[in-house]
C-alpha cells in the first residue's frame, strides 16, 4: 500500500493532528517562554539564574513524565494521554499568568512540563503504528514543524499584546497560549485514533510493516532499557538537548540585551526562527530516510554547531541572520529522526516506551543547559560561552552520530 495510492489515507489526518499536538505541548508550552523572559524578568525583577531555573523547573517536569510515559501511553492509549496532557499543561499556565511568586510559577512550570512531556511522547508514539519504516521519518518530520508554527505565532504576538499592555502583558501571553492549547486539546480528542485496526484499514506501507514485524518478535530484547544501541541513541539525544536548549532559552534574551535589539525587532528574529524551521522536520526527516539515520544526525549536528558559533563570535548582525537561518532550518530535525530511528529499532511494540526512555536522557540535557548557561551568563555578563558550550556539545554528538549503526533485521 504506498504513499501515492493512500493519498486520502486516514494516516496523514493523524500526522496532521500530531502536528497541532506538537504546537500545544512543546511550542506554546514550552518554547513560547523564550518570549516571555525578557518581560518577565523586568516585571518580577529575576536576575539571569532565576531565569533558568524558570526554564529548569518545566523540564524537571517534562524528565519525571517521559520516564513514566511509555507505560501510560502502552495501557490507555496515545489519544487519551495526549488528551490528558494537554489538559494538565493549558490549566497550569492558567494559574501562571495569575501569579505573582517566582516559586510558584516555577511549581506551575513544572506541571506545564509534566502535561509537555505524557503529550509529546504519546504523540511521537503514533508514528511507529501509522507509518511502516521508509515512511517514519518524513511523517515524524511533519509531526514536529507545529513547534515552528508556535514560534512564528509567539514571534508576533507576544510583543504586540505586550506593547498594548505593558509590563503586565506577559500575562496576557500565558492566558492567550493556555486558551490556544485547551483548544487543540479538544480538537485532536475527535481526529486521534489509537491505531489503523481502529478504524479497519492498514499503516501507510502496509508491506514495509508485514517485514518489519519478524524483526520486532525476534531481536527485541526483554530488557531493552539496558541495551547499548538504546543507551547510545539516548546520550546522542541528550546532548541535543542540552545544546539546543541553551539557543531556544536565550537567543531573545542575547538581542534584547546585548545586540540592543528592541523586543518587537526581536519577535520579528524569532518568528524567523520559526518560518525557516517549518521545513526542518520533513527536510532531515526525509534525508534519514534516504541516507540513514547515522548520516542524517551528523549532518544536522554540523549546521547547527556553526548556528553557535556564529551567535558566539559577535561578528555582527549579518552573522546573527545566518546563525538563526542555520539553527531554524534544522530547528525539529533531531526529535523527527529519533522517532523514526526507536520506531526502527523497537518497532509498534515498543516505540513508545523506547522514546519516553531516550526522551528521558534528553531532558538530563534540557535541565542541565539552562543552568550551565545562565551560571556562565552570570559570571561573564553574557551569553558567549554559554553558546561555546552548545557548539562543544553538538561537536560530540557528531561523533557520536558517526557510530551509530543500522538495525539488522533477521531474515
Amino acid at each position: 500500500m504506498s504513499i501515492i495510492k493512500n493519498y486520502f489515507h486516514y494516516g496523514f489526518f493523524i500526522a496532521f493532528a500530531g502536528m497541532l499536538s506538537i504546537m500545544a505541548c512543546l511550542g506554546f508550552a514550552r518554547f513560547v517562554i523564550g518570549m516571555l523572559l525578557p518581560s518577565m524578568s523586568v516585571n518580577l525583577q529575576l536576575n539571569y539564574s532565576e531565569m533558568g531555573f524558570l526554564s529548569t523547573g518545566n523540564f524537571l517536569g517534562y524528565l519525571f513524565a517521559v520516564l513514566i510515559a511509555g507505560r501510560f501511553v502502552e495501557s490507555y492509549g496515545p489519544r487519551a494521554i495526549i488528551f490528558v496532557g494537554l489538559t494538565v499543561s493549558w490549566v497550569s499556565m492558567v494559574v501562571i499568568s495569575q501569579s505573582s511568586y517566582l516559586y510558584l510559577i516555577i511549581l506551575m512550570y513544572l506541571f506545564t512540563g509534566i502535561g509537555s512531556g505524557f503529550s509529546n511522547v504519546a504523540i511521537m508514539s503514533l508514528v511507529s503504528r501509522w507509518f511502516a519504516r521508509e515512511y517514519r521519518g518524513r511523517a515524524s518530520g511533519f509531526i514536529v514543524i507545529g513547534s515552528g508554527f508556535a514560534i512564528i505565532l509567539s514571534g508576533w504576538f507576544v510583543p504586540y499584546v505586550n506593547s498594548l499592555m505593558g509590563q503586565e502583558g506577559w500575562r496576557i501571553n500565558w492566558l492567550i497560549s493556555a486558551i490556544a492549547i485547551c483548544l487543540i486539546s479538544l480538537t485532536t480528542l475527535l481526529i486521534i485514533k489509537n491505531n489503523p485496526k481502529d478504524i479497519a484499514i492498514n499503516p501507510i506501507g502496509y508491506k514495509e510493516v508485514a517485514e518489519e514485524s519478524k524483526f520486532e518478535k525476534s531481536d527485541l530484547h526483554p530488557h531493552f532499557y539496558f541495551s547499548k544501541i538504546l543507551l547510545h541513541i539516548g546520550i546522542i539525544y541528550l546532548l541535543f538537548g542540552f545544546s539546543y536548549v541553551i539557543f531556544i532559552t536565550f537567543i531573545v534574551t542575547t538581542m534584547v540585551q546585548e545586540y540592543g535589539f528592541s523586543e518587537n525587532v526581536a519577535g520579528k528574529f524569532w518568528s524567523w526562527v520559526g518560518l525557516s524551521s517549518l521545513m526542518s522536520g520533513p527536510l532531515f526527516g526525509t534525508l534519514s530516510d534516504r541516507l540513514g539515520r547515522s548520516k542524517g544526525l551528523m549532518i544536522v549536528f554540523f549546521i547547527q554547531m556553526i548556528a553557535y558559533l556564529l551567535v558566539a563570535s559577535k561578528l555582527g548582525i549579518n552573522y546573527l541572520y545566518l546563525a538563526i537561518v542555520f539553527f531554524g532550518i534544522t530547528a525539529w530535525s533531531i526529535p523527527s529522526i529519533m522517532a523514526a530511528t526507536v520506531g526502527d529499532y523497537f518497532g509498534t511494540i515498543r516505540s513508545a516506551s523506547a522514546f519516553g526512555y531516550i526522551t528521558f536522557i534528553f531532558g538530563l540535557g534540557q535541565i542541565s543547559g539552562p543552568i550551565a548557561a545562565g551560571f556562565l551568563a552570570q559570571i561573564t555578563g553574557n551569553f558567549t560561552l554559554s553558546f561555546v558550550l552548545s557548539a562543544i556539545t553538538a561537536f560530540f554528538a557528531i561523533i557520536l552520530s558517526c557510530f551509530l549503526k543500522k538495525p539488522q533485521r533477521l531474515e
